[in-house]
C-alpha cells in the first residue's frame, strides 16, 4: 500500500531539514514523498535539492498560498493514502507511517486514520501543548471535536469523491475539509492512540489578534457552509476543548 505524504513549504530553511529527514527514516517502505515550494527567496531550495532522491516530486512555483499548495500535491499523489506534514513539523517516531498503513490494511472498511500530536516550542522543542484525541463519530463534530489534521491520513479517492481544501476558506480551509469529510459524508475513521507528529507552535493562523479573529470567523462559515447546528455553540465548545491540551 503506497501512502503519499505532501510537505508545502516557503522560506522554511529553519525546519524543513527535520520534517524531511523524519520522513525519510519511517521504517516504512512504500512511501511516495511529494514537497511543493512555492517559490521561496532562502536556502529551503537547495536544502530540499539535497535529499532529491527521496522525493518523488519536488517542484518549486508561485501559488495561491498554503492551502492552493496542497492541492498541488493531493492531484500529483499517486498513492492510496495520503497525509499532509507541515514543513515546520515532524513524524514523532520513525514507526509512524508504518501504523498507519496497518491500520488500513487490517481494518479495509475505514476511510481515514488519525491520532495524537504535540506542540512544541520551535526553539528548545519544550511541549506545550498535548493533542489528544479519541476514536470519534460525526456526532462528536457537534461537540466541538476534530482530529488533528497533521496527524490525518485518508484515502485518495476521497479527494475525487468529496473535493479539495477550499481556497475561499483562508486559514480554515483545513477544519472545512475535516467538517465535510466527517460531518456532511460520515467519514469511517480510526483513531491511533499514537503520538504521530510534533508540531511547532506560531503557524499561520497563529499569528497576533487580527489573525485569531479572522480565523474564528472563518471556522464560523466552515461551520454554516457545512450545515452544522447551533454553529456558535459548537464553536464554542471547540474553543473549550483545547483548554484540556494544556
Amino acid at each position: 500500500m503506497k501512502i503519499s505524504i505532501i510537505t508545502v513549504v516557503y522560506n522554511g530553511e529553519t525546519y524543513i531539514k527535520d520534517c524531511i529527514e523524519s520522513v525519510i527514516s519511517q521504517s516504512y517502505a512504500d512511501i511516495e514523498y511529494i514537497l511543493v515550494d512555492g517559490g521561496s527567496t532562502d536556502r529551503t531550495l537547495t536544502i530540499a535539492e539535497g535529499y532529491k532522491k527521496y522525493i518523488r516530486h519536488l517542484i518549486s512555483e508561485r501559488d495561491k498560498g498554503l492551502y492552493d499548495a496542497i492541492n498541488k500535491g493531493i492531484n500529483l499523489a499517486s498513492g492510496e493514502i495520503v497525509g499532509i506534514l507541515n514543513a515546520d513539523d515532524m513524524l514523532a517516531k520513525n514507526d509512524v507511517i508504518e501504523r498507519v498503513a496497518a491500520a488500513f490494511i487490517n481494518n479495509p472498511q475505514i476511510q481515514g486514520v488519525y491520532g495524537d500530536l504535540n506542540y512544541i516550542r520551535p526553539v528548545n522543542s519544550k511541549i506545550v501543548r498535548e493533542w489528544r484525541s479519541h476514536q470519534a463519530n460525526h456526532n462528536d463534530i457537534e461537540k466541538g471535536w476534530m482530529p488533528a489534521h497533521p496527524t490525518l491520513y485518508l484515502k485518495k479517492n476521497l479527494f475525487e469523491s468529496y473535493g479539495n481544501y477550499a481556497l475561499d476558506m483562508g486559514t480554515t480551509a483545513d477544519y472545512d475539509l475535516i467538517l465535510r469529510y466527517f460531518h456532511t459524508h460520515r467519514l469511517k475513521a480510526l483513531y491511533l492512540p499514537v503520538l504521530m507528529v510534533n508540531m511547532r507552535t506560531g503557524g499561520v493562523s497563529n499569528k497576533g489578534l487580527s489573525s485569531l479573529l479572522n480565523a474564528l470567523k472563518n471556522d464560523y462559515r466552515a461551520l454554516k457552509r457545512n450545515n452544522v447546528p447551533n454553529p456558535l455553540l459548537v464553536l464554542l465548545k471547540k474553543k473549550l476543548n483545547k483548554l484540556s491540551q494544556f
